[in-house]
């Protein structure tokens, strides 16, 4: 017979997770570890048991609209992948948003909520984007103070049964711009009974299905620009299932995310509640983009771990030249410097998971809110761009069986592609990350964690490391200081100094973390990681080029 390739093997994502398991034993208190892991194993074996076999088996189904009924009435009615139709059971059953309100976890339970995203979300369709838009809005309306909402919404956002579980759409983009929402058009209006009512266009509304919305609106007799916004709350479906004066247009056909169903509406006098004062309402919704940063970030490692499990599995059973593709040097450099990129990444993202879950249980004068405020829209940053540069080598390491559909692969790096651009792309990001240097008072924090980690680093051998920690860090306070007081080359250089900021506290914190695993579990692996990670570079730091850059980008010459 001809020789058939074997297939790669998806293991059970936890149990096959060096990086995961080691964190979890280092941070977790010994008191919620043992419930946890087990949780975590039995996720593991719903993923590969429940999920991938579904996906595997409808990996071309894509959502479609239906406007109109047979007798001309319009109806507006969504297909959906048969996951999509029964996600909300998934979601209450491993409690991926509930566990992250958690009081008996405390401060731990977003350590808890993250884990458990992390190996859900390759294979959940992105029923994670609802899900992170939900928490999102659980915290908005938790800081917002309006206690009717808080009433009405919250037990269902946080909910553990799925029949009660609500998800939560966030409308803000428009045709006149998406992270400019200074140009908004949708208007607020009051009716005789002082109900508001809502008209405009939303170009952007993912999730069409949920049951509420967060939506930005211009009231009646505010002005132009971004501070002139409210924040409304809507809810978007009758009991009867039809839609409350919204029009879908359309579905997008986008390049990823295919079973997402994203969509364009229209508002018709829309009812809706205020959630806040009539003003502001950006500065109100931004806990939303906030947390669902951090679940981006997740996201974008999760699915870089996911594409690299498939390719070092195949490389393990692939025979080229006579001996497995996996013991040839060149492909093991190659997997090898993803695995560094990945574990650097894995960690910063946990460790801002970690300072996140510190300041939703501390006041406002601890660290860990300076910290989250800085480092979120760098994280964000930071994992957006490798997930998509990562899984793209991986898919290219399988060669054409990776460049073919049902291989996975594709759908991976399509939908790796969104993270750089979901709430924020890397330049916006970038320009985030200096208003929030001006906002935590510089570097200070920054700084002081750098010194914190590196203080715990004293293995002999990790010394050229934690060296270029520190000259990385002096790079980053250089430069900043010089380029403090002029106008065009701080914004103009902000995607290098916030990829510098990045890649610099991920090396610390992957060094430390690799630290504690050679001496507590004699595991040598975080430390090669961290050597490589170093030598792959911390310094992006660029310097602006003025006339240049714009003659280049515009291609005119004048």
């Amino acid at each position: 017979m001809a020789f058939t390739q074997a297939a790669p093997v998806l293991a059970n994502p936890y149990l096959d997770d060096r990086m995961l398991r080691s964190l979890l034993k280092r941070v977790c208190p010994p008191n919620q570890l043992g419930e946890l892991e087990q949780t975590l194993t039995d996720l593991g074996d719903a993923v590969v048991g429940e999920l991938e076999p579904r996906i595997h088996k409808e990996y071309r189904f894509e959502p479609s609209l239906n406007h109109f009924d047979v007798f001309g009435n319009r109806i507006d009615q969504l297909q959906l992948s048969g996951f999509w139709r029964e996600a909300k059971q998934f979601a209450t059953r491993w409690g991926l948003v509930s566990t992250g309100y958690d009081k008996r976890l405390v401060q731990h339970a977003r350590l808890h909520q993250f884990a458990r995203v992390y190996l859900f979300h390759p294979s959940s369709e992105f029923f994670t984007c609802p899900l992170a838009m939900s928490d999102g809005a659980a915290r908005c309306l938790q800081e917002s103070g309006n206690s009717a909402l808080i009433e009405r919404a919250l037990p269902h956002l946080l909910a553990t049964d799925p029949k009660e579980l609500w998800i939560s759409g966030q409308w803000m983009t428009e045709t006149s711009g998406g992270s400019d929402v200074g140009g908004t058009e949708t208007t607020a209006k009051q009716d005789q009974r002082g109900r508001w009512r809502l008209t405009g266009r939303k170009w952007f509304t993912s999730a069409i299905t949920a049951d509420m919305a967060m939506v930005l609106a211009r009231p009646e007799g505010n002005g132009h620009g971004a501070d002139q916004l409210a924040l409304f709350y809507v809810e978007p479906w009758k009991a009867d299932g039809r839609l409350r004066n919204i029009e879908i247009d359309r579905l997008k056909d986008k390049l990823g995310t295919r079973k997402l169903p994203t969509a364009e509406i229209r508002l018709n006098n829309t009812p809706a509640e205020l959630v806040g004062d009539i003003k502001g309402g950006v500065k109100m919704i931004t806990p939303v983009l906030n947390t669902t940063r951090v679940w981006n970030s997740v996201c974008a490692i999760s699915t870089l771990r996911r594409a690299l499990s498939i390719a070092r599995d195949y490389a393990a059973r692939r025979v080229v030249f006579g001996m497995p593709l996996l013991d040839h040097a060149l492909h093991q450099e190659t997997l090898a410097d993803v695995q560094a990129e990945l574990e650097a990444a894995f960690h910063l993202t946990f460790y801002v998971i970690e300072h996140l879950g510190r300041s939703e249980y501390t006041s406002a004068e601890d660290p860990s809110h300076a910290l989250v405020r800085l480092l979120t829209p760098a994280l964000k940053l930071f994992t957006g761009k490798l997930a998509v540069a990562g899984v793209s080598e991986c898919l290219e390491a399988m060669g054409g069986v990776g460049y073919c559909e049902d291989s996975g692969l594709p759908a991976l790096l399509r939908d790796a592609q969104v993270m750089p651009i979901w709430e924020g792309t890397t330049n916006v990001l970038a320009l985030d990350v200096l208003k929030a240097l001006r906002q935590v008072g510089g570097l200070q924090h920054w700084l002081t964690a750098i010194r914190s980690l590196t203080a715990q680093i004293t293995l002999p051998d990790m010394e050229p490391v934690v060296k270029q920690i520190r000259e990385s860090a002096t790079a980053v306070a250089e430069w900043l200081q010089k380029r403090s007081s002029t106008k065009d080359e701080l914004p103009a250089g902000a995607r290098g100094l916030a990829m510098t900021l990045a890649r610099t506290l991920a090396l610390a914190v992957l060094a430390r973390h690799a630290e504690w695993s050679f001496r507590a579990e004699n595991d040598p692996r975080a430390l090669a990681a961290a050597k490589r990670y170093a030598r792959l570079g911390t310094i992006r730091l660029a310097v602006p080029t003025g006339n240049e850059a714009r003659m280049l980008a515009s291609d005119i010459y004048a």
